[in-house]
């Protein structure tokens, strides 16, 4: 049981884009004491289990019975939070063209309105 519990550990800190030293330092130990437990050459007992499922933002349901549908649901939110990244980038580029285009607005304003108190 131990072994499947290290193995979803394992899994789902990949699939979160974790590396083990991010997770070793929220849990406060060394990477080479957490490359244990996944390794399962260290026993994990309900504190530590709570705490890794609290890092990985999973309920401890999910770590101690990993399926498809489980890793399938991971994805898509990997995917979607990769999609509002994307979506924000290109809407701040937007942003960043109407502030230009604004600003040249006001510069051809403010010489038009020279050139006409000065005429």
């Amino acid at each position: 049981m131990n072994d499947i519990i290290s193995k979803n550990i394992r899994k789902f800190r990949e699939l979160k884009g974790y590396s083990q030293e991010y997770m070793a330092h929220e849990l406060d130990i060394t990477q080479a004491s957490y490359a244990k437990l996944e390794n399962n050459s260290t026993k994990i007992n309900v504190e530590r289990l709570f705490t890794i499922a609290k890092v990985l933002e999973m309920d401890v349901a999910d770590i101690l019975e990993l399926n498809k549908q489980t890793i399938f649901n991971q994805n898509n939110n990997i995917n979607a939070f990769g999609n509002i990244d994307q979506f924000h980038q290109e809407s701040k580029e937007i942003y960043e063209k109407l502030i230009q285009a604004k600003d040249e607005q006001i510069a051809l304003l403010k010489s038009l309105l020279k050139n006409y108190i000065n005429d």
